[in-house]
């Protein structure tokens, strides 16, 4: 149905933001109406059958369609232009319209369980009726086609409101899955486990909450980007041959589609500035029409015409890389005097390594110091995530 309306009312030409905002304004309205009509079928049928779980189910895909038009209004906010006030745009407001669809799933999670408590102290029987059964087989059915659909179009569109409201589609199947068991329990057992199934269906509800939490909380909080991005940003920039390496790369990421990259490009010091200035341009228009973001690169220059420094490099790298593969260096320079030489760099850890940054820097130091009783090492650490 997804398919066919977005055929239909969609044009996928043109502006890249606005068929992803149209796509999500139209997955919230197709929510909305679906969970209406599951909330008057769920509520009848709890009427009939005087099952506590049944009811509860009914206001949970109420509160679906809430958690619907939060997220068609977080698509149709975060499509604003930038402005005075707001000069990145306007698109974390999807990803605080997906915190708010995770709290009113927790908040119906913790509803659900407090009737289901009480249910279990005071059980009552429930009624049996094919209509019932009929009725949560076919809720259980449309809440799986809105998982795939969400988690399909979520992926596709990199929306986390999406693929939260996925994952609330998801736990609403279950939880009409321990309804309808329950009811079938119950009819041909005799045994009241309506509140117990309840209570299993509130505990799964509040963990899929604290999951779509989580998943919108870390870009809102500033997540690291993950290593495709980074491995894609780093062969973009290395594919120009006038940059030897890049380090220093920072990703501040201001909703989908809102990027802003900066990072250090090394270039040869003798080459033209001029020239190496038209390459950075370059490099830089490509990360904005391949990536849709914006880049600052800041250029890093260094000796490659001196043996001695790309021979004393390249040793000094191979001595870091023995201490843990996970440390690199960068910007590295000699300076000679009349007793020592200075060997200046700045070596570079993964956030969370084993060991500090003084006692990184004291081992490079020695590692140095004993690859020539002249040199010095003059090296700075730094913490990054790629």
């Amino acid at each position: 149905m997804i398919t066919l309306l977005a055929r239909l009312l969609i044009k996928h030409q043109g502006d890249e933001g606005a068929v992803r905002r149209a796509y999500g304004v139209l997955c919230g309205a197709v929510g909305i109406c679906l969970n209406v009509l599951l909330f008057a079928g769920k509520f009848f049928a709890g009427l009939l059958s005087g099952s506590i779980a049944i009811t509860a189910d009914a206001f949970n895909n109420l509160s679906d369609a809430g958690s619907s038009f939060v997220t068609l209004l977080g698509f149709q906010l975060a499509g604003q232009k930038a402005d005075a006030g707001h000069p990145f745009g306007h698109g974390r407001i999807e990803y605080l319209s997906g915190l708010v669809v995770s709290v009113l799933i927790l908040l119906m999670g913790v509803e659900l369980g407090k009737s289901s408590l009480d249910k279990i102290l005071h059980p009552e029987a429930v009624e049996f009726s094919p209509l019932v059964v009929a009725i949560l087989c076919a809720s259980i059915a449309v809440k799986l086609y809105m998982f795939f659909y969400n988690r399909r179009l979520g992926k596709k569109l990199g929306s986390t409101a999406m693929e939260a409201t996925a994952l609330d589609s998801l736990s609403d199947s279950v939880a009409t899955s321990a309804v309808l068991l329950a009811t079938l329990v119950g009819h041909f057992t005799g045994l009241k486990i309506d509140g117990w199934c309840g209570l299993l269906v509130a505990a799964f509800i509040l963990w899929s909450g604290i999951s779509a939490a989580k998943e919108t909380l870390d870009p809102l909080l500033g997540a690291p980007p993950t290593a495709e991005l980074v491995e894609r940003i780093r062969d973009l920039v290395l594919a120009h041959k006038t940059i030897i390496g890049i380090h220093d790369l920072i990703v501040h990421d201001y909703g989908p589609g809102r990027m802003m990259i900066s990072l250090h490009a090394e270039v040869s010091a003798s080459g033209d500035v001029l020239e190496l200035h038209d390459e950075i341009d370059n490099v830089e228009n490509e990360l904005r029409e391949k990536l849709g973001c914006e880049a600052v690169i800041h250029m890093d220059p260094i000796v490659t015409d001196d043996g001695l420094t790309q021979e004393t490099r390249q040793r000094v790298a191979a001595l870091v890389h023995c201490i843990d593969d996970a440390i690199s260096i960068h910007d590295f320079r000699m300076v000679k005097g009349p007793t020592h030489t200075n060997v200046i760099f700045d070596a570079v850890v993964p956030f969370g390594f084993r060991l500090s940054d003084e006692d990184v820097a004291k081992k490079i130091r020695t590692a140095v110091r004993a690859l020539d009783g002249n040199y010095y090492a003059v090296v700075k650490v730094e913490r990054s995530y790629t």
